[in-house]
């Protein structure tokens, strides 16, 4: 995730990075600019066509168009900001249950209690390759600490962890003669890792409708192609610029609400799940300190 100063606007104006929309859209425009030239010339070079002003109908196709990209943009900003809560109840659930663990179960259990640690930070870590594309499986169970047994039968990585954090939680219930309020306590956070990752996977693994998204792209691309026709009666050879610009706007709109709908991912604008998994860790061994993590 790109990480900068949002106060600084006008310093922003003038900045480009690898995600900017302009450097993936530069050909397209290209293409788009050499188009509108050709009919431009032909209209006012070649047929020199009597101006008339269709713009009032595209005007009111424009309106429709940015509704449409208004609704396609908050849905997937909806999908991010959804992902990103999901992160930080896992970082709080996180603490809670290593705080848990420090409180009811004895420090003379060593091992009890560092295998539960290092489950708690293994779980974010793997988490975040099991929602990337990129990531084999392989990879996930070399994430997993030596302390906890797995099955590499399996393919579900996280739920290893979550069973072996269910199974740790009642044998410390067994163990140590916790109290019912103190397992259940335990037991409601350990429920909490399996449910944040299964809204992380309905967000990864429902995409916005094929149809809603081909629509939106066949509509743009009906209504730049046929710009230059209704605008070059009013603005010549300015129609050029004007049909760039208005492309690379809702081209710009559509590209982003691509980018921001799958926020799992490692381009500059996902989710910092490298950074929370760190931060997680990081909590996880301060709490855990006094036994030598």
């Amino acid at each position: 995730m790109v990480k900068y100063n949002p106060k600084d606007w006008f310093g922003l104006i003038f900045k480009f990075h690898k995600s900017d929309t302009f450097r993936k859209l530069i050909w397209v425009m290209v293409s788009i600019a050499i188009y509108a030239g050709l009919v431009v010339y032909i209209s006012e070079e070649v047929l020199k066509l009597e101006p008339r002003s269709v713009t009032v109908m595209h005007s009111l196709l424009g309106f429709v168009i940015s509704l449409l990209l208004v609704f396609r943009t908050n849905t997937a900003y909806d999908r991010w900001w959804e992902g990103r809560k999901q992160w930080g109840a896992l970082v709080n659930v996180s603490r809670n249950l290593a705080l848990k663990i420090h409180a009811f179960i004895p420090a003379e259990d060593v091992e009890l209690r560092m295998r539960m640690f290092h489950s708690i930070w293994a779980y974010a870590d793997v988490l975040r390759g099991h929602l990337r594309n990129n990531i084999e499986i392989e990879e996930l169970f070399s994430r997993i600490p030596d302390t906890i047994e797995v099955d590499t039968e399996r393919k579900h990585v996280p739920n290893i962890i979550a069973e072996h954090m269910q199974l740790d939680t009642l044998t410390a219930f067994k163990k140590h003669d916790l109290s019912q309020a103190s397992y259940l306590a335990m037991l409601e956070d350990v429920n909490a890792f399996t449910d944040i990752c299964g809204a992380c996977e309905r967000i990864k693994k429902t995409p916005i409708p094929y149809n809603y998204n081909i629509f939106i792209k066949k509509f743009i691309f009906v209504y730049i192609v046929s710009m230059p026709l209704a605008f070059v009666g009013d603005f010549h050879y300015w129609t050029i610029l004007a049909t760039l610009f208005t492309f690379y706007t809702l081209a710009s709109l559509e590209l982003i609400a691509e980018t921001i709908e799958d926020p799992f991912g490692i381009d500059p604008d996902d989710l910092p799940t490298d950074d929370l998994a760190i931060t997680i860790r990081t909590n996880v061994e301060e709490i855990g300190a006094s036994i030598g993590m």
